[in-house]
């Protein structure tokens, strides 16, 4: 997680999320770097919009709660969908740390 909040934290100052950025933010935590992760999180993050990206993760938490509401039918659907979103963002962001 370390790696991606240093992209966020220098997308929020405004600064390139480039290799050699990633490295001093995690550098300056004390955190081990390794060379692999900096490059494919800087690689998966080439042409992203990072504020795009994150407010579609805002509204998906947000409306994960007004989808439970309604018959224990439509909440169960609704939880297998969601359920399935996660696996596959979990296995895209699993991808870039191997």
């Amino acid at each position: 997680m370390e790696y991606i909040y240093s992209a966020m934290l220098l997308h929020s100052a405004k600064q390139p999320v480039d290799e050699e950025r990633v490295k001093k933010v995690l550098g300056a935590t004390g955190a081990a770097v390794d060379e692999l992760k900096v490059k494919q999180l800087v690689a998966a993050l080439q042409g992203v919009d990072i504020d795009e990206a994150v407010k579609q993760a805002a509204v998906a938490s947000v409306a994960a709660p007004a989808a439970g509401e309604g018959k224990k039918e439509e909440k169960k659907e609704d939880e297998k969908t969601e359920a399935a979103k996660e696996e596959e963002a979990a296995a895209g962001l699993a991808a870039l740390f191997g």
